[in-house]
């Protein structure tokens, strides 16, 4: 696999990590059959396409972004469908991870 597929394969593994970690919400404990199925289902896509991503790219940069792009997503959908808080602080701090995924990228 190329360096570009690696990249574009390791975001999309993020988002999935994106909707494994909502999808816990909705699980209720595992309880609820169907957010339970997704939410395994995308577990499995997210560390799937990961450790396609890490035949090209360095383990330590690839693992950084993919749960950079977790966290980022986690926290503004968070805000968007949980209705978490989006203070000044919470709002920067997702500017510096932001700004790390994007000096991992380069610096690669």
């Amino acid at each position: 696999m190329s360096a570009s597929l690696s990249w574009i394969a390791l975001f999309v593994a993020g988002l999935f990590e994106v909707g494994w970690a909502i999808g816990l919400k909705y699980t209720e404990g595992f309880s609820r059959f169907w957010p339970s199925a997704g939410t395994v289902l995308s577990m499995v896509i997210s560390v799937g396409l990961l450790g396609l991503a890490l035949k090209a790219l360095p383990v330590g940069t690839a693992y950084a972004v993919w749960v950079g792009i977790g966290a980022v997503g986690t926290v503004v959908l968070g805000m968007f469908l949980l209705g978490e808080a989006a203070t000044p602080a919470r709002l920067g701090s997702i500017a510096l991870i932001v700004l790390g995924i994007i000096g991992l990228k380069l610096s690669s």
